[in-house]
């Protein structure tokens, strides 16, 4: 656990680095403009969930009982009818954004700790900065982007969308990972 007590400053700023860099994409830019779209009839949808007592919670349509079921020839004309998609659906009382920022940031924390993981391990007290950098920024890649390709794979993201996505984790990487090079114990850049 010693790169937790070397590597704390470096850890915090990059969390706070890329909180700020993401909440600029995401609220004082149009570049996530149009990630979502708005049905058309949604009053009507939005009731016909209500009055089904629709529940928070994951969801695919169709949806088969089994692995087996999705073969059948009813789920499979279901198939072809559409719309085919997943939904998300949140407890209602309006969207916490204050909760789902304080998430963001513990989990751009959690980033930053597993690349000063991977990072002390890989480097250990390195005087090269692009060394640090190199190893920094592939860790926080996997932690920022990565895991955006499941959604266009298995969800039917747009490939624009999850395109979008992966440049912000590139971003909110490059961020880290310059963080990491410039703060890491025995860097020459720090003086």
């Amino acid at each position: 656990m010693q790169f937790l007590t070397e590597l704390w400053l470096p850890i915090l700023l990059a969390a706070v680095l890329v909180f700020i860099a993401s909440s600029i994409l995401h609220m004082a830019t149009p570049w996530h403009k149009s990630d979502m779209k708005k049905m058309k009839c949604e009053d009507a949808i939005l009731d016909a969930m209500r009055s089904n007592g629709l529940q928070p919670g994951a969801y695919m349509f169709p949806c088969a009982e089994s692995m087996s079921a999705m073969g059948s020839p009813e789920i499979q004309e279901k198939m072809k009818r559409g719309p085919v998609g997943w939904l998300t659906v949140r407890p209602g009382g309006g969207f916490n954004l204050g909760a789902s920022l304080g998430g963001w940031f513990v989990y751009c924390l959690i980033v930053g700790v597993l690349v000063a993981y991977v990072g002390w391990y890989s480097v250990g007290a390195s005087d090269d900065y692009l060394k640090v950098f190199r190893i920094a920024g592939a860790a926080a890649v996997l932690g920022y982007c990565v895991g955006y390709f499941q959604d266009s794979i298995w969800k039917g993201q747009s490939w624009g969308t999850t395109g979008k996505f992966i440049i912000d984790g590139v971003i909110y990487a490059l961020l880290t990972a310059g963080t990491f090079g410039w703060l890491w114990p025995g860097s020459t850049v720090t003086g």
